[in-house]
């Protein structure tokens, strides 16, 4: 069970550090972090729960990497389920847990705010639409997919994975937050989406259907193109 304990607490600190960031913080611009704030937080979560859970379970922390490493060969099938649900409700959990701080300010309104939820249309941080969402979501997931791959990739040098894991989730957050809000995880989609209540769980479907077929992509991307041992040594 170790394993899905770490990846329920990666999860969790994923979506309690990114979201509590853009919940917490950069609702407030007198506090000064910004959407680039925002960006770093996520990706400083994965940086750092890859470093000290990662031997554990990979580090997935997200739906769409356990079913990228899966159709890459980097994960066994039995295990996606289990990852998924524990992944789920670790962010439900966050998500549980920032509701609660946050309403500790008079005022809070977890609908009316967005509760940091991806959205497209008029829920779009900056007006784009389902079209525009749902490309953004699929290519950066798929060039996700391909960093972790590539990073964690037995020739690749040793212990630098979760910085270039880390660094690719910022350069993600700095592309797309002005499109969705950025998700390339449906867990971190769900986990906040619950709570807000109205228009994010509408829009959930999108946030679980890009990040896995962009994951699928990127995942076959390396595994047939990039990635093949027998390529790489011709």
């Amino acid at each position: 069970m170790n394993k899905y304990f770490a990846e329920f607490f990666g999860t969790f600190w994923l979506v309690f550090g990114g979201c509590g960031s853009a919940v917490l913080a950069a609702a407030y611009p007198e506090l000064g972090i910004g959407f680039a704030g925002v960006a770093l937080a996520f990706g400083l979560t994965v940086l750092t729960m890859a470093y000290a859970v990662g031997h554990i379970s990979g580090g997935h922390f997200n739906p769409a990497v356990s079913v990228g490493l899966l159709v890459g060969g980097r994960f066994s099938a039995k295990d996606l389920i289990p990852y998924i649900v524990s992944q789920v409700l670790g962010a439900i959990a966050a998500g549980a847990v920032l509701y609660l701080v946050a309403s500790g300010k008079v005022g809070f309104d977890a609908a009316a705010s967005g509760f940091a939820s991806n959205g497209f249309g008029e829920h779009s941080p900056n007006g784009y639409n389902l079209t525009a969402a749902l490309l953004i979501e699929v290519v950066l997931t798929a060039f996700f997919l391909i960093i972790i791959l590539g990073s964690t990739d037995e020739r690749a040098p040793k212990g630098f994975a979760p910085i270039a894991i880390g660094l690719a989730l910022t350069l993600i957050h700095l592309i797309s937050i002005p499109v969705t809000n950025t998700s390339v995880n449906p867990a971190r989609s769900t986990g906040v989406a619950l709570f807000q209540g109205g228009w994010a769980v509408e829009q959930l479907w999108l946030f679980w259907l890009a990040p896995i077929v962009g994951a699928i992509i990127g995942a076959l991307i390396y595994k047939c193109l990039i990635g093949c041992t027998k390529c790489a040594k011709a």
